[in-house]
């Protein structure tokens, strides 16, 4: 390994090897992410293509949908494809840098999936508890605006989780028991102190994903009471099916994110290496592969 700056030792590249034990099952295990990752790519260029083309989709709700499918989009492509050369090919190396910018991209994605539900949460909650206004809050430069403002802060939330990274001494070795470059899977190879990584980490989790669920729980709250004041009985039923795919979607978000990281962080020496990284990938592969289902089947305009 050669030394930057005197003082720092940093590998030119890393190992992924995959999922540690099951390495006679990687080919097995492939078909199903492959799978999964083509179903993806396909139902959410779909979504994508469908709010672009058809007039009747021009309004909020969609375009949070677009928002979300782009977001799942590159959630998935940096992380599958690579595991698939790893099961196929053995193509394991990937340079530092390399590994710094997927990194990257997979935090950015994965904190902006929870924020873009959040945003359709609070689109469900005006639509529903104030639809007279619906059209004059939600317009155009009103979506972009908030769009914008997450997935900015997302990125400057990201970018110090790279940097803190990259500053680490790294010998103990560049072989990475992983399909990808995750934050503390690389964190753990540093001789460094870890700390500062570790506590970011959790910060970042708990401010953008506590925040997340705390409107989303309120937005719920109010889209509760506004349709149990509702009389008909009808109405009540028409107002719970708007919500339905959007509950799915967060459903098969939060369920692995919370697995992965209560798992990782407080029971992680109970839980076999091999599992935390099906389900990490299951985490990356689920909603991306589901939403475009579930919005496909519950939305009838699409």
């Amino acid at each position: 390994m050669p030394v930057v700056n005197n003082s720092y030792l940093t590998p030119v590249s890393f190992i992924l090897n995959g999922i540690p034990g099951l390495e006679n099952m990687h080919m097995w295990i492939s078909f199903p992410f492959c799978f999964m990752y083509m179903v993806a790519m396909v139902g959410n260029c779909g979504l994508l293509y469908l709010i672009c083309c058809e007039d009747s989709l021009h309004r909020s709700m969609y375009y949070f949908l677009a928002m979300l499918s782009l977001t799942d989009l590159v959630m998935c492509t940096t992380t599958i494809p690579k595991a698939l050369c790893i099961f196929w090919f053995h193509l394991k190396e990937i340079s530092f840098n390399e590994c710094l910018v997927l990194m990257f991209f997979i935090y950015t994605s994965t904190r902006m999936e929870s924020g873009v539900l959040m945003l359709m949460a609070l689109d469900h909650c005006v639509a529903i508890c104030y639809p007279l206004c619906y059209f004059t809050i939600l317009t155009n430069s009103v979506i972009a605006k908030v769009g914008f403002a997450t997935f900015l802060t997302v990125v400057l939330l990201v970018i110090p989780l790279t940097c803190i990274i990259k500053r680490l001494p790294y010998c103990r070795g560049n072989i990475l028991y992983h399909t990808y470059c995750d934050h503390m899977s690389v964190a753990k190879l540093s001789c460094g102190n870890i700390k500062v990584n570790v506590i970011y980490d959790v910060m970042v989790a708990l401010l953008v994903g506590g925040f997340d669920i705390l409107c989303i729980t309120i937005s719920y709250t109010m889209i509760l009471r506004a349709v149990v004041s509702l009389s008909s009985a009808d109405a009540r039923q028409k107002a719970f099916s708007t919500c339905t795919a959007h509950i799915c979607a967060i459903v098969f978000s939060y369920s692995p994110a919370f697995f992965c990281f209560f798992s990782y962080h407080f029971g992680g020496h109970k839980i076999p290496p091999s599992c935390h990284i099906i389900v990490a990938n299951i985490y990356l592969l689920l909603p991306p592969t589901m939403n475009p289902i579930v919005y496909g089947v519950k939305t009838k305009r699409i």
